[in-house]
């Protein structure tokens, strides 16, 4: 489904609903024109705020079935996704029972027993719902068509009000009549009855609707709040005055009045049924609460500069038997308003009864809280039919309040929860900077997500205490159940980013495993080599370098190695740790520095790789220089030795060369960042760049992915799919494939990544006999993307100094003619040989390879994936 079918239009429905025919003219009459319309602008800019930091979770990643759930949990951890679950399905299953007491209301002369005939119908939707789901959504449309029919009637009535032809009311003074079978006249032996003769005196009939010519809006504009029992404000009601039913005041009606704007979630419930989740969640929700927001602000106004405010304050009509205040002001006929709104109301609480199971059938599948298991199971058809009797009991819980001003605050505090924890997940998100934290809905800041966790928080406050208070501890309680007794679930989730930078608990808790992909951030262990004459690094653009891949906010260690005895040279080693503490706070780096005494440096580096950091904050990628004398066998061994041991501790590698022209933290370039992706190495190709973009270094410059095919390939589908990977992976960059002969390259597509040790296997399916399977025992590893996007990499072969030199030369022939001008250059490290003696030949291979460029970054990855589609 699109736009329009699949959210604009089902998110409309579930806004629009029973308190704007029921309650919206009794807020406008009771608070006045001023005050309702702040309790209406704070509900609406509340969901628009919540609306807004829900379609950036939406689009940060691929949205699958389960829509709203899905995407908290996901963003909140199973703790808080259980937690916000539960308390969503229970709003969802409460909203049922407003909408069928809102039907029941509607027809209220007529049916006045409330739980009986509530009960009734609510069994007949829940029937409906249990036959089948396709049934509700025959329905769907119709129902909706009946509440854009009532709301045109009601500006069509505005336009044709006719005070000469509509309802009259009958005042004693200010204070309103009920109406009967009498005549409003001082003669009537009915009031005569009832009243005085100075009373009668004061008895008056009048139009109910004068239009908006009569300048009623300025009567109306100020606030007249009534204590249960009063006709008007600090006066008792007699006779058959209609009196306050309950006691108002902003907060009570506001209280009452939120849930009309809750129902923004209705598009994502559906987002397994959508064509392209992450366009038409935040377009149909957004569209849907600013024009729901637009019709109930406007319908404020006019009400109150048309309606006389004696019948504004009557909650359940005067005029016509069983019709509402507003279905006076509707155009034909008020019987309109009773029929359209009443099965409006009906269509909404079908909905509610049908997407409440799906909820808690979505919940108790996740296996979270293990006392839904029962829960998890479908019918043969796929219904949730365990779920719906349980949503049925619950319903039925609020139809025996029997009172829906009582049931509609219950449901304002657990929509306002939800709407709290989609707020407090944007703002984590974006405070804790997480490089898988990549919406794609650009009107998104994290400043309007505190606002609207604030605003949330005060409503809480503003609507009862007692009631948010309540809400919290059955949040409290699941949240520790789940901790306690529930499945563990690893989502890589906000909080869980946040855990990584805590002190004490926070590392006992990363002990418990990896940390998920979408957690992934670079841990940098920079190893600084040291100038002969001094303590100083001699490359101080490393640390500089370092701190422009701090955008992903890891860790960072300045790590380096004093040749010697620790004995003897324990106090050179704390100056050169002062000295790397200074280079780093002049870089603004905020990490840690660590220097060893060792006798042999190379098996000092290897020893700082192995022991450097604790728990979940050790280092995951080193960071060292390509040294400028590489052919001399002391840097050539040394840079060889490093790679082994962080490879053999499943650690990524950077390692950037020329880093003398790598710029200052000073600088500001406008270029292009190009990535020769030639392996798939976990994504940390593709991210590092990424995160490049990020500091103010290099934010000017435009991402640039180059991958290569062989002309027999079909290039024109190989670049549609590289620009649906980058797309899915949020990352906007050009996209081009480079065509190179047969000769040149060998090339294969797999549906699947392939782990180094099916090397075999993959070289035989290239069908290269046995000597030349020894000569290729070395090479790029060949590994693919997942199944989601099998992709054309290459195996280069540089075993044997002739054809090893051949494709390096090629390569690289085709890398500057792409790449001269660009800013940096990001290349696939290829895998080290697997004998000692091919080393020298190894580093060979590479320098021919990135010969002719200014600024290399050559990369590994650690064997992790380390970027993800998932939101």
């Amino acid at each position: 489904m699109g736009t329009l079918i699949g959210v604009y239009l089902p998110t409309l429905q579930n806004i629009f609903g029973v308190l704007l025919f029921l309650r919206l003219t009794w807020i406008v009459g009771s608070a006045g024109v001023l005050q309702a319309f702040l309790v209406v602008a704070l509900s609406c800019c509340t969901t628009l705020l919540t609306a807004i930091s829900m379609s950036a979770i939406a689009t940060n990643g691929k949205v699958p079935a389960g829509g709203s759930y899905f995407m908290i949990s996901r963003s909140l951890g199973p703790e808080f996704g259980g937690a916000v679950g539960i308390l969503f399905y229970l709003a969802t299953t409460f909203a049922a029972s407003m909408y069928i007491l809102g039907a029941i209301e509607i027809l209220l002369e007529m049916f006045n027993n409330m739980r009986v005939y509530g009960t009734i119908l609510l069994l007949i939707l829940s029937l409906i719902v249990f036959i089948g789901v396709q049934y509700v959504n025959k329905f769907a449309s119709f129902f909706l068509a009946c509440v854009i029919v009532s709301i045109i009637s009601i500006y069509i009535g505005v336009i044709v009000a006719n005070p000469d032809i509509g309802p009259r009311i009958c005042l004693i003074g200010d204070k309103l009549l009920m109406s009967g079978n009498y005549t409003c006249s001082p003669n009537s032996t009915f009031l005569s009855d009832l009243y005085n003769a100075s009373e009668l005196a004061l008895l008056r009939e009048i139009p109910g609707i004068p239009g908006i010519a009569s300048g009623i809006f300025t009567e109306n504009a100020l606030s007249k709040y009534m204590s249960k029992g009063e006709t008007t404000p600090g006066v008792k009601a007699v006779g058959n005055q209609v009196a306050a039913d309950i006691t108002t005041s902003f907060t009570v009606l506001i209280a009452i009045f939120f849930p009309s704007v809750t129902g923004i979630m209705a598009g994502s419930n559906r987002s397994g049924d959508l064509d392209d989740a992450q366009k038409s969640i935040p377009k149909g929700t957004i569209a849907a609460i600013v024009t729901t927001s637009l019709v109930y602000l406007t319908c404020v106004l006019l009400m109150g500069a048309t309606i006389e405010g004696p019948l504004l304050r009557d909650k359940f009509g005067t005029s016509l038997k069983g019709s509402l205040v507003l279905g006076e002001l509707c155009w034909p006929h008020p019987w309109v308003m009773l029929i359209g709104s009443f099965l409006s109301t009906v269509g909404a609480g079908l909905q509610s009864l049908t997407g409440a199971p799906r909820l808690l059938q979505a919940i108790a599948s996740d296996s979270i809280i293990p006392i839904l298991d029962f829960f998890k199971v479908t019918s043969k058809s796929g219904e949730p039919t365990r779920a719906l009797i349980l949503t049925f009991f619950i319903a039925e819980i609020g139809i025996i309040i029997a009172s829906l001003d009582s049931v509609a605050p219950i449901i304002t505090i657990f929509f306002l929860m939800c709407y709290s924890f989609v707020n407090l997940a944007c703002t984590l998100q974006s405070l804790l900077k997480a490089p898988s934290w990549r919406p794609r809905f650009r009107y998104f800041h994290w400043t309007g997500s505190l606002i609207g966790l604030g605003l949330c928080i005060a409503m809480m406050i503003i609507t009862g205490w007692y009631y948010a208070l309540g809400a919290l501890a059955i949040a409290c309680i699941i949240y520790k159940y789940i901790e306690y007794s529930g499945a563990r679930k690893e989502w890589g989730d906000g909080l869980r980013g946040l855990a990584m930078q805590t002190a004490r608990h926070s590392l006992l808790h990363l002990e418990d495993g990896p940390p998920h992909t979408k957690n992934w951030r670079p841990q940098l262990l920079v190893l600084a080599k040291l100038n002969k004459h001094s303590e100083n690094p001699l490359h101080q653009r490393m640390l500089s370098f370092a701190s422009q891949l701090k955008k992903g906010k890891g860790l960072t260690i300045a790590a380096s190695v004093v040749e010697g005895d620790v004995t003897n040279n324990a106090a050179q080693a704390d100056e050169v740790r002062e000295t790397l503490k200074g280079c780093m706070s002049e870089e603004k780096i905020k990490g840690f520095t660590d220097v060893i005494v060792s006798k042999d440096v190379v098996q000092g580096l290897c020893d700082l790789i192995q022991s450097c950091g604790m728990g979940g904050l050790k280092p995951n990628t080193v960071v060292l220089n390509w040294p400028d004398n590489w052919p001399s066998k002391s840097s050539w061994r040394l840079l060889v030795r490093v790679i082994r041991t962080a490879l053999a501790k499943k650690m990524a590698i950077v390692i950037p060369k020329n880093i003398s022209l790598f710029p200052e933290r000073s600088d500001r370039l406008n270029g292009n960042i190009d990535i020769w992706w030639i392996v798939h190495d976990g994504g940390l190709l593709m991210l590092l760049p990424f995160l490049f973009k990020q500091h103010k270094v290099w934010r000017n410059c435009r991402l640039r992915i180059f991958t290569v095919a062989q002309m027999k390939d079909n290039s024109i589908k190989l670049e549609q799919d590289m620009k649906k990977l980058v797309y899915d992976l949020r990352i906007d960059a050009y996209v081009e494939v480079v065509e190179m002969t047969d000769n040149d390259i060998s090339a294969y597509t797999y549906e699947r990544t392939l782990r180094m040790e099916q090397r075999n296997e993959v070289l035989n399916k290239m069908k290269l006999s046995r000597k030349e399977q020894d000569k290729c025992a070395v090479g790029i590893n060949c590994m693919t993307w997942t199944s989601h996007f099998p992709i054309l990499l290459i195996t280069l072969c540089f075993e044997g100094n002739l054809r090893r030199m051949d494709a390096a030369v090629k390569l690289n022939r085709v890398i500057v003619e792409k790449s001269t001008d660009a800013e940096a250059v990001f290349i696939n490290l290829p895998v080290l040989p697997s004998s000692d003696s091919e080393d020298r030949n190894y580093l060979e291979f590479i320098s021919v390879l990135t010969d002719k460029l200014s600024r290399v970054v050559m990369v590994a990855g650690g064997g992790a994936e380390v970027i993800t589609f998932l939101s």
